[in-house]
């Protein structure tokens, strides 16, 4: 039995060196070890032992002493620590100056701009929207847009649903005639489609900008001589009037004649009965009159010898 241990302790201390031709290739040491509780030998290419794991600690080695004294249910009273030698606390934010209107209004407009009320603190345009403003809010996709303050009125002549027929069925649109005007000699008429009234009313306003033309007249407010035109279909006669007169005309040509300024003039609507034709038939018999010191200016004579 002595001589069997023994072996057995010469076999577990027992390390076979590899022999190698080439002395550049590194050796490997093999050693036997013998496990506890194990009656067979293994084998490890490492020269140290593998040392097996501890076990973790149950929940009964823990240490739970320090709870044991605290009550959730009772209020922990705040000790505060004691504020260091030389400590000046710092003084509250309403016992300062107060800040005046317009340094509140000037910090407001600065960061949400120029206030409703029409007051710059800054100078900035309080009618005119800046860009960025346009490109981050999407404004002007689908909500109400401001009226562009250039002293022209608009005035809806009218509004009708056009549709379109596609392969897939039909569109149906809207197209709206406007007529602006400063009631001060100057008028336009556009035309504008849109898939709303809004924005078809918009689109024709714009329209009618591009269009602008001035109206000769009098100090009457009328015209200075009779002038038709026509538009398609359409044919429109003009004729002055004298003072008190009013302007006697309907459909679109009374609406023309008023947003241009005129208060005494006769208009007839004559061949066909189409709102957008007979408002630039108007336009048309307008931009054939001229002024008497044109025709005098051309002739080359002086005022007086063109009235008699």
């Amino acid at each position: 039995m002595a001589a069997s241990s023994a072996a057995l302790n010469s076999l577990s201390s027992l390390s076979l060196p590899s022999s190698s031709r080439f002395s550049l290739l590194p050796t490997t040491k093999f050693t036997f070890y013998i496990l506890p509780k194990t009656s067979q030998p293994f084998l490890s290419t490492s020269s140290s032992p593998i040392i097996p794991k501890p076990k973790s600690k149950s929940s009964d080695d823990i240490d739970t002493s320090f709870f044991d004294n605290v009550r959730p249910e009772e209020d922990v009273a705040f000790n505060p620590p004691e504020p260091p030698e030389g400590f000046i606390p710092p003084s509250p934010v309403d016992d300062g100056p107060m800040e005046t209107e317009e340094e509140i209004a000037a910090a407001y407009e600065e960061l949400y701009g120029p206030a409703y009320s029409g007051v710059s603190v800054l100078g900035n345009d309080v009618h005119v929207m800046d860009s960025k403003i346009k490109k981050d809010t999407g404004f002007g996709s689908k909500g109400k847009k401001e009226k562009v303050k250039d002293g022209f009125e608009e005035r809806v002549v009218q509004v009708r649903r056009v549709t379109k027929v596609v392969k897939g069925g039909k569109q149906l649109h809207f197209r709206a005639i406007v007529v602006v005007g400063d009631k001060k000699g100057q008028v336009g008429v556009g035309v504008g489609k849109a898939k709303e009234v809004i924005g078809a009313v918009q689109k024709s306003a714009v329209n009618a900008r591009r269009n602008i033309i001035t109206v000769p007249m009098t100090k009457y407010l009328t015209f200075p001589h009779r002038s038709e035109g026509d538009y398609g279909a359409a044919k429109v006669m003009l004729r002055p009037a004298s003072p008190g007169t009013g302007v006697i005309a309907g459909g679109s040509v009374r609406i023309v004649l008023e947003m241009a300024g005129v208060e005494n003039a006769l208009g007839k609507q004559l061949g066909s009965n189409n709102a957008l034709n007979n408002a630039r038939a108007t336009v048309v018999a307008v931009q054939k009159m001229r002024q008497f010191r044109e025709v005098a200016e051309e002739r080359g004579i002086p005022m007086e010898e063109l009235w008699k």
